[in-house]
């Protein structure tokens, strides 16, 4: 029901995976059915970008994502349908608090971390499989992304960016509920302005990352680390990414942020209209109910 837009990596790629199965919910997708279907091969051209994968590659690559697929379809999507139907019960009692979205936020933050951690096996494979051009590619691949997120949420003024973040925002929320009145959004626009805008710090924590990820490659190909080395290393890379928002140099930010954030959400849930909730209502059982037919096989 929210989307707290923090940035991805690439050791994040069991995070996309979530992301394809719970769309819904952090991007607004309403092709949800279509989209998991074909997230495999999503999946697989997402990360080819990044590495532009070898045939050798390319074939175990390919089976470690049906795999994985697989064990996503029959044990994740059916609890992912209840998580909605929670969130679609909130939305009809009327009431709900800003608790219990940060509740569900905490709810997903799990789910993407349990999908993160089963992955490891996969994740260890390919980093011992990565030659140093494969490197040097991912490392070109994170300059212009981050070049990108420049021209998208740091050019401009102050208001500029306030605008972009806002726009971005309202994209997802007109999904949800069907689009709001200029009054209504006159409110959520200072809900959303309330929120900690430093995309300088966004932008410092994706270059972190990407520099540990790079990092973690190299002590892999150089050391020759094996499965079990690999494996750990990678556990631990991704735990740090996970506990990143604790860190005493940003848990202040972090934290008001997501708190703001929830408030803005909350704001939006508050001044919907009848017609907007039913609106919201019918969608969110849809994607329950594709949920539940992806997890038997549909």
């Amino acid at each position: 029901m929210k989307n707290f837009n923090t940035p991805q990596s690439l050791f994040q790629r069991a995070r996309l995976l979530f992301l394809v199965a719970l769309m819904v919910v952090v991007a607004g997708c309403s092709t949800i059915r279509f989209t998991y279907n074909h997230g495999d091969t999503l999946l697989y051209w997402w990360l080819n970008a990044y590495l532009d994968l070898d045939s050798d590659q390319s074939d175990w690559v390919k089976k470690d994502i049906d795999n994985l697929f697989q064990w996503h379809r029959t044990t994740q999507l059916r609890d992912y349908a209840g998580l909605l139907t929670k969130m679609q019960r909130q939305m009809g009692d009327g009431n709900v608090t800003q608790d219990e979205l940060l509740s569900d936020y905490r709810d997903i933050k799990a789910r993407t971390e349990l999908l993160a951690f089963k992955a490891l096996p996969q994740l260890a494979d390919l980093a011992m499989s990565i030659k140093p051009d494969q490197i040097g590619q991912m490392e070109q691949k994170f300059a212009k992304n981050n070049d990108k997120f420049r021209r998208e949420f740091m050019s401009g003024s102050v208001e500029d960016q306030h605008k972009a973040r806002f726009k971005k925002a309202m994209d997802q929320l007109n999904l949800w509920f069907g689009g709001f009145n200029h009054d209504q959004e006159a409110q959520l626009r200072r809900a959303s302005d309330a929120r900690p805008l430093d995309n300088e710090i966004w932008l410092q924590e994706r270059m972190l990352r990407q520099k540990k990820i790079v990092s973690l490659l190299r002590r892999v190909h150089d050391q020759k680390l094996n499965k079990e080395q690999t494996m750990s290393a990678v556990h631990d890379t991704l735990r740090e990414f996970f506990d990143r928002m604790d860190a005493p140099d940003r848990k202040a930010f972090f934290d008001a942020y997501v708190d703001n954030t929830s408030k803005f959400i909350l704001t939006a849930i508050k001044l919907t209209t009848p017609d907007q909730k039913a609106h919201a209502q019918k969608r969110m059982q849809g994607w329950i109910n594709d949920f539940n037919a992806l997890a038997q096989g549909k």
